[in-house]
């Protein structure tokens, strides 16, 4: 079964077209399907466009939390074995889906689109190339097009993970480094037509830093002693060598310990060796406490609409 999933934010102009273009689409592929939206808390009437549809189960938030709080439920009500997210802004094509589907079948775990015709404004698409770049570097992960909204997932690998900030962008990044296996396929992009964007460069900024945290968390999770005691280990050695020149001038030149800055440095090294290490041993306690407490969700869900 496939579940297709939307949030959707202010696009009273979008979410019955896209509808439409989903159900066509998924009919053609010849496999069940259902049609999750979530509703971010709109300010027009895009919750009222979303019940007018069926079939289509919408998920509707009491305040808005962002789109990676509206992904995250969507995947967590999501029944089928594999997922297909997108945005409702059109500027992703439906009929794109088969071909992730397809890509999946030859025995990926997940399938991302690479915008490579990207039709937004040069600006954005500079700030998206470094942006990019960057992530590639940090992550290891030979992906195009981070930013790129259309993925398809197999469900298992998602199941078991919540996602915060703006972790959706890098939910390729967090699965491949629980072993999935990811690919891309070239998709279509096209201009807004409808509504207004909600991707700002407030939100490009907060991506990055986020790309650090998932990074961290990730690869130094089950280990973050081993991260900050590394650290820890090299501060110690700088305090360790210049302690040990400031006692070679002492000995062998006119120059005393007052003379010379060598054992503040030295002093001041050992005191962060110190903190990193305890930084370390705090980070290892608050990961766990974060762990047993995954079961909870930043978001509230006023209620669930099913129309069959």
């Amino acid at each position: 079964m496939i579940s297709a999933i939307f949030p959707a934010y202010n696009e009273e102009e979008n979410v019955a077209e896209l509808h439409e273009r989903l159900v066509s689409v998924l009919k053609a592929v010849g496999e069940p399907f259902e049609i999750i939206a979530i509703e971010n808390a709109s300010t027009d009437s895009t919750l009222e466009k979303l019940k007018r549809l069926a079939p289509i189960t919408i998920i509707s938030f009491a305040y808005n939390i962002g789109q990676t709080a509206a992904l995250d439920a969507g995947i967590q009500a999501a029944k089928g074995d594999m997922i297909v997210v997108m945005d409702a802004d059109l500027q992703n094509d439906p009929a794109d889906i088969p071909k992730l589907i397809n890509k999946m079948k030859e025995g990926y775990d997940v399938v991302v689109g690479w915008r490579r015709d990207r039709q937004d404004p040069l600006g954005r698409r500079i700030f998206s190339t470094l942006a990019n770049k960057f992530t590639r570097w940090v992550a290891g992960l030979g992906i195009h097009d981070y930013g790129c909204a259309l993925r398809a997932f197999k469900t298992e690998y998602l199941k078991d993970i919540r996602l915060y900030g703006v972790m959706h962008v890098f939910i390729p990044v967090i699965l491949a480094s629980r072993g999935a296996k990811v690919a891309e396929v070239i998709v279509r992009h096209h201009e807004r037509e409808k509504g207004i964007s909600k991707y700002t460069f407030t939100h490009m900024i907060t991506d990055v830093a986020d790309l650090l945290t998932i990074k961290f968390l990730y690869t130094y999770a089950a280990r973050p002693l081993v991260f900050f005691g590394s650290w820890a280990l090299i501060s110690f050695a700088g305090a360790f060598f210049a302690g040990l020149v400031a006692v070679w001038f002492k000995i062998y030149t006119p120059l005393g310990f007052s003379q010379t800055p060598l054992p503040i440095i030295a002093t001041l090294f050992t005191v962060l060796s110190l903190l990193l290490f305890m930084l370390g041993f705090i980070t290892e306690i608050l990961i766990r406490i974060y762990y047993e407490t995954r079961s909870a969700t930043p978001y509230r869900i006023r209620d669930i609409i099913e129309n069959k």
